[in-house]
C-alpha cells in the first residue's frame, strides 16, 4: 500500500534540500524526517538522496528519477483537498450552543449577531442552562458546544479549551448599605450582613463557598436567587450583601443603584471556557464562530 505521508516528506526534503528545513515545514522532529526517507528507500529498493556537505542531493538512479512524478501526483491531490476544502467553506446547517443565560447575555450575545450577518443559512439553536446540565448534554450528543464558568469537575467525556471572559467575583450593596461605600472590609465583616447568593447547584455558588471555606469562615445566605438578574435587582433594593462578577454588574456599578465592596482578600477570578464532546469532529460553521470569540493575538 502507497504511503502518501512518506511521500510528502521526500518531496519536501528535496524540495528543501536540508531534513532540518523539511522538519520544520512539516512541523516533525529531523530525526522522524530521516526515519521516513530510510522507510521509503527500504520500500522502492533504492536510495534517493546523496548526503553531502552541503545537504540533501536527488540521487541519480533513484530520487531523480521519481521527484517529477510525485511532485505530479501531491499536486493533484492537493487539488482534490482544495475543492473539498472549499465545499466545507460555506457554513450552513444547525450550530447547537450550550450556556447559561447569563453567558448568552454577557459573553456570546454580540457575536452571535456578527455571526449571522456573515452566515445567514446557518441556524441556531440555544439551549440556555446552568453548567452542569451544558456538560451532560455536549456528553449526549445533544448540543454542539458548550460554554462553562469555571471551575468544573474533570470529565473524560468533554475536553476544555480557550477561555474566552475572565470572571472577577466582588461583593456588591446598594444604597441601603451606603455606609459600607469606601470603606475597607475584612471577609469575616460580611458575617454581619444578610447575603444574597446564586443557588448551591451552580459553579458560581460553589466558587463562593469555598472562597469562604478556605478563610474559615461561617456564613449563611439569607436568600438565594437563581439568575444573576434577579441577585441585582434584590440588591438594589437593600435586600442584602451580593456576589457576583464585576462583568455582569457593571451597567449597575455605572449607574450608582450598586456600588462594589472593597473586601480583604479578593476571591480569585474564574473565567468561562468552551467545551467540546471529545471526540467530536468539527464543522465549518463551529469552526467559524469559535474564531469569532478569538483576540485578535489569537487569530
Amino acid at each position: 500500500m502507497v504511503n502518501l505521508d512518506l511521500y510528502r516528506v521526500f518531496y519536501t526534503v528535496a524540495r528543501c534540500g536540508s531534513l532540518t528545513k523539511a522538519a520544520e515545514e512539516l512541523y516533525i522532529s529531523q530525526p522522524a524526517v530521516s526515519q521516513a526517507i530510510k522507510q521509503l528507500e527500504n520500500q522502492l529498493g533504492t536510495p534517493l538522496f546523496n548526503r553531502t556537505h552541503r545537504g540533501m542531493e536527488l540521487s541519480a538512479q533513484g530520487g531523480r528519477l521519481v521527484y517529477d512524478n510525485v511532485e505530479q501526483a501531491l499536486s493533484l491531490l492537493n487539488g482534490v483537498e482544495d475543492k473539498l476544502s472549499e465545499l466545507k467553506q460555506s457554513a450552513t446547517g444547525t450550530l447547537r450552543i450550550g450556556a447559561s443565560e447569563t453567558i448568552f447575555q454577557y459573553c456570546l450575545a454580540d457575536k452571535l449577531v456578527e455571526y449571522r450577518k456573515l452566515y445567514p443559512d446557518v441556524r441556531f439553536e440555544l439551549l440556555s442552562d446552568v453548567s452542569p446540565v451544558t456538560i451532560e448534554q455536549l456528553k449526549t450528543n445533544r448540543c454542539d458546544v458548550g460554554f462553562l464558568n469555571l471551575p468544573v469537575p474533570e470529565d473524560d467525556e468533554i475536553r476544555i479549551t480557550d477561555s474566552i471572559m475572565l470572571l472577577n467575583d466582588v461583593f456588591i450593596a446598594g444604597r441601603a448599605f451606603e455606609e459600607l461605600r469606601g470603606k475597607e472590609l475584612s471577609v469575616w465583616d460580611l458575617e454581619k450582613y444578610p447575603l444574597v447568593f446564586l443557588q448551591s447547584n451552580t459553579v458560581a455558588r460553589v466558587a463562593v463557598d469555598s472562597y469562604f471555606k478556605s478563610l474559615g469562615v461561617n456564613v449563611q445566605p439569607a436568600v438565594e436567587v437563581d439568575s444573576w438578574g434577579f441577585m441585582k435587582r434584590l440588591v438594589v433594593e437593600g435586600m442584602g450583601v451580593g456576589c457576583i462578577p464585576r462583568q455582569y454588574a457593571l451597567n449597575k456599578l455605572s449607574d450608582g443603584r450598586l456600588f462594589e465592596l472593597n473586601v480583604k482578600p479578593a476571591m480569585p477570578a474564574r473565567s468561562v471556557a468552551v467545551a467540546l464532546p471529545k471526540n467530536a469532529g468539527m464543522t465549518f460553521a463551529l469552526r467559524a464562530f469559535l474564531d469569532l470569540l478569538k483576540s485578535p493575538e489569537e487569530k
